[in-house]
């Protein structure tokens, strides 16, 4: 199992992609739709590994604050 400081960082790497990731898709929303779409979705999907990675840290923290 990872320790807290772990996966901590690990948020803080999804949140790094997310932003570069969704970046990017505006400098493509014009010029290759299809690539935007992809990494929109692609943003879509770690962000929802994010906000249960989010999650877990908090019930982590919780348990150790017990």
């Amino acid at each position: 199992m990872p320790s807290l400081a772990q996966m901590n960082g690990s948020l803080h790497i999804h949140e790094f992609y997310i932003g570069k990731l969704k970046a990017k898709q505006e400098q493509l929303f014009d010029s290759d739709p299809e690539l935007a779409m992809l990494l929109d979705n692609v943003a879509a999907v770690l962000s929802e590994h994010a906000v249960t990675l989010a999650d877990d840290i908090a019930d982590r923290e919780c348990d150790e604050s017990a």
